[in-house]
């Protein structure tokens, strides 16, 4: 236990030596490895699209350029030796609780990332810029 500056005590959780960082040698993440996995991850939640409108609608003619979507398309990621921070920006489906979404979202790209990369996450920002109308609008956006 630490004390803060206002007198209180918090408990700080054990720090674990990184998988990254071994006796044997070390391993570097890019952040275009990170930026990937984080966008999978959250668009493996139903309901999501990564981007907001224009990025999307921008987006679409980018992949169809070069072949395939964009995983990386609303990810920022800062990424440190053994810890990253991602600000993500997506846009959710028309009648979900955004909230309920945000929270499915933050969740599982805490758990892929820090399965799959190796690195802590320390915080997932969340930016819901649209609302994702279903129907026949929904196929004019995508195509």
């Amino acid at each position: 236990m630490s004390e803060t500056t206002d007198g209180r005590r918090e408990q700080r959780r054990p720090r674990q030596r990184s998988p990254l960082q071994t006796e044997r040698g070390s391993t570097s993440i890019s952040d275009a490895v990170v930026a990937q996995v984080a966008g999978i991850a959250a668009q493996e939640v139903e309901g999501v699209q990564m981007g907001g409108g224009a990025s999307r609608a921008v987006g679409g003619v980018l992949d169809s350029v070069r072949g395939g979507p964009s995983s990386t398309r609303g990810v920022t990621v800062e990424v440190g030796e053994e810890e990253t921070a991602i600000d993500l920006s997506m846009s959710v489906e028309y009648g979900r609780s955004i909230p309920q979404v945000s929270e499915a979202v933050r969740t599982n790209v805490i758990r892929r990332v820090e399965n799959l990369v190796g690195l802590q996450v320390t915080e997932v920002n969340i930016t819901v810029n649209d609302v994702l109308l279903p129907g026949p609008q929904e196929q004019v956006q995508q195509g």
